[in-house]
């Protein structure tokens, strides 16, 4: 299992950015899978997401200033991701925190945590351009 996490301050209250975090543009803003459904079950929300014969489906939960999720079916042993965004300065720190976990060598997993980081990033950049 390894842990990946990014952050960036970005020009907009945490208001904004609240408003701009949805668990469907999340999955889409890292740039991996394409969001085929989202589904609002009991407070939390369900997103199924694809590509080419893999399908995922994520489950959203939010709290103070954050958005947890959760991959609850997919290729992963494990994919944990918190989003945070706590004001400084005259913006916010908008920070990405996520565990994954293959289930095979150790190796694997570095690799998937390498990759992950980009999605982290990736994310981030897109996030920031839409505030």
């Amino acid at each position: 299992m390894r842990e990946v996490s990014v952050s960036r301050f970005v020009p907009a209250t945490p208001a904004a950015v609240e408003r701009l975090l949805t668990p469907a543009r999340l999955i889409e803003a890292e740039g991996s899978f394409t969001v085929r459904e989202t589904t609002e079950r009991e407070g939390d929300t369900a997103v199924t997401a694809g590509r080419a014969g893999l399908q995922l489906t994520f489950l959203f939960e939010s709290g103070d200033r954050r958005l947890s999720y959760e991959q609850v079916r997919g290729p992963l042993d494990r994919l944990t991701t918190t989003v945070s965004y706590v004001p400084e300065d005259e913006g916010t720190r908008l920070a990405l925190e996520s565990t994954v976990a293959t289930g095979g060598p150790a190796l694997v997993d570095r690799l998937a945590a390498w990759k992950r980081e980009g999605e982290l990033e990736r994310a981030l950049a897109t996030l920031a351009q839409s505030l």
